[in-house]
């Protein structure tokens, strides 16, 4: 059900102008290794993710302590997903506009999330799709596209079956 090891997780994120920042999550997973400069998505069915890690994930409950990040000024509670930073790493060259996400805050949900672009993103076209929607949400931003986001997200938060 459980494992041990902390409650929260820290990792580091790339936010506004690409300043590097600790992002805080409760942990999910079983404690394991990452590989130096590599960072795996978690995949539907994870074994990493434990009984009650799939619920909080599922709810988006772990994302909670991003609410600090908030209070820190280095997020927002709408904007852009902050990635991994081998992710960005990764996929800079491969995704148009990719770096272009980073000229406003990181976001606790987003645009992106509230549309079906939220989990894992095992393509190339995924990522494009993301940042597609990222993007139009910089263009497009007002208070009441980020409450719309917000209302979504509570709801989509307990319905939708793509986050893992």
């Amino acid at each position: 059900c459980t494992s041990p090891g902390p409650v929260v997780f820290k990792q580091y994120r790339t936010g506004i102008n690409g300043k590097r920042f600790k992002v805080y999550k409760f942990r999910s997973m079983v404690v394991h290794q990452e590989h130096e400069g590599c960072v795996t998505q978690a995949t539907k069915n994870d074994a990493r993710v434990t009984a009650v890690g799939a619920f909080i994930r599922r709810t988006s409950l772990d994302e909670l302590p991003q609410f600090f990040n908030v209070l820190q000024g280095r997020m927002s509670i709408v904007g852009p997903r902050p990635h991994a930073l081998a992710h960005n790493e990764y996929y800079k060259d491969l995704v148009e506009s990719y770096m272009q996400r980073h000229k406003v805050k990181p976001g606790i949900t987003g645009w992106a999330q509230v549309n079906g672009y939220r989990g894992e993103t095992d393509t190339l076209e995924k990522m494009q799709k993301r940042v597609e929607h990222d993007l139009w949400y910089i263009d497009n931003w007002s208070l009441g596209l980020d409450l719309k986001i917000i209302l979504r997200t509570v709801f989509k938060g307990f319905l939708s079956s793509n986050a893992y």
